[in-house]
């Protein structure tokens, strides 16, 4: 398999062009390829079977935890062997033309107890304009599971505070009514009171949360407002608006509400994705069942 990979790397150096580094990863992936058919008593490349190029993919994925970008591209050299060694008429067949990648493994969402949610709540300064703005906006966006796009876009004809309820167009253009958590509510109200005249400049502007500039917010702008309070409160770097709405429906789910209106008031547009706070919520009782239980 030495003087193959060899003849191979000629070609792509001499025929196709390509450069020495590209060409010592090919030939890195194939060496790497060629150790794993040993290890499975295979001795030639063109003795290979379709299954052992499907048992390698799994074998980068779970033994040694490649990234699927690097097991794609092992992939394509494999791929570019085969093609190689049909042109020189030394293989009849090529096993890896119809082998999938291995498919990704769902990532659980992060999400943050109801302690930390309740830390992060508390940590804005209500008695400042711009803390008051602050607490409204992570209390909504915890309260309601909106997208951080849509809590920055929200306008003002689309809050409707005496029901509790906000209306938000979101992925697709889709348009949902969520409701709102009283906490929520009554912070909303005192921002819109006491804090949103300080930043308005202008009358005509019916976006919800406005800067120090009388702008809407941008979606790094107002990230960039909650790492200040991640930091303060401290909770995980990594603590994003997106985790504040996978908390919301884990939490929701954990109190017993039924998965398809968590659906319906996150805007999935498919079951199967909102069944991943399932996963959540099944690790936590988990959790929970091996510290209190005495016999786990």
């Amino acid at each position: 398999m030495r003087e193959v990979v060899a003849d191979f790397a000629d070609y792509l150096r001499v025929d196709r062009g390509l450069s020495a580094n590209t060409v010592e990863a090919y030939s890195v992936d194939l060496r790497d390829f060629a150790e794993f058919l040993r290890g499975r008593g295979v001795e030639t490349y063109s003795a290979a079977s379709r299954h052992e190029v499907i048992d390698f993919m799994s074998f980068l994925q779970r033994e040694r935890g490649l990234a699927r970008t690097t097991i794609a591209r092992k992939l394509s050299s494999i791929r570019g062997l085969y093609r190689f060694l049909i042109l020189e008429g030394r293989s009849e067949d090529d096993p890896a033309a119809a082998v999938d990648l291995p498919k990704p493994a769902h990532r659980l969402p992060k999400v943050l107890s109801t302690e930390e949610c309740k830390r992060l709540l508390e940590t804005p300064d209500r008695s400042d304009a711009q803390g008051l703005r602050d607490a409204a906006m992570i209390a909504l966006l915890y309260a309601t599971g909106l997208r951080v796009s849509e809590l920055v876009s929200l306008r003002m004809h689309e809050l409707s505070l005496t029901e509790g309820l906000v209306r938000t167009v979101g992925k697709g253009s889709k348009e949902r009514i969520v409701p709102v958590a009283p906490l929520a509510v009554r912070l909303v109200r005192r921002y819109l009171s006491e804090a949103r005249p300080e930043f308005e400049r202008d009358p005509g502007e019916d976006a919800v949360f406005l800067t120090r500039l009388g702008r809407p917010f941008s979606r790094g702008g107002f990230w960039g407002r909650l790492k200040i309070y991640v930091r303060l409160a401290g909770l995980p770097e990594d603590t994003s608006p997106h985790t504040l709405r996978h908390s919301f429906a884990t939490h929701l789910l954990s109190g017993g509400a039924d998965l398809r209106a968590i659906q319906e008031m996150l805007g999935h547009s498919s079951l199967s994705i909102t069944e991943l706070y399932t996963h959540v919520s099944m690790e936590d009782l988990r959790r929970i069942y091996d510290e209190a239980h005495p016999r786990a």
